[in-house]
């Protein structure tokens, strides 16, 4: 098995993430799940699936990049580094938008269940974060 695989499950994840797709966060958390960053820790899957609730409310919108993964497959369990950066767009009012950017390692630890490789452990580090303005160029839909 390659990483190939871990990196789908991380895609996925970002991908429900910006879509707001709780079934494709589904398809990748475990029951047991358990994700913690800056002063969180969400533990079990119906817990974080109501952080897809909390982007909804708290941003316009968000956009997850994966860049690339470093991992150890044994058996059936994997851990590694994922690196991301995560895009959260902030209603501004009448000064305009602002775009929230973190540059994130996750902390992985996967279990293939059935043929399919879903995230145990999520440990969010966010190594630095940038706030800027949003420029609206059009063509967005």
């Amino acid at each position: 098995m390659s990483v190939a695989a871990l990196r789908a499950a991380a895609e996925t994840y970002a991908r429900g993430a910006d879509r707001r797709d709780k079934t494709a966060w589904r398809a990748v958390l475990a029951d047991n799940i358990e994700i913690s960053g800056p002063g969180f820790v969400i533990a079990g899957l119906e817990a974080n699936l109501g952080s897809i609730d909390y982007l909804t409310q708290a941003f316009v919108a968000t956009r997850h990049v994966v860049h690339d993964i470093d991992a150890v497959i044994d058996g059936d369990t994997a851990h590694g580094e994922t690196r991301s950066t995560a895009e959260h767009r902030i209603a501004g009012g009448e000064h305009g938008d602002t775009l929230l950017v973190w540059a994130i390692r996750y902390q992985d630890t996967w279990r293939r269940d059935q043929g399919t490789w879903r995230f145990t452990r999520r440990d969010l580090v966010v190594d630095w974060e940038e706030i800027r303005p949003v420029h609206d160029v059009g063509g967005g839909s």
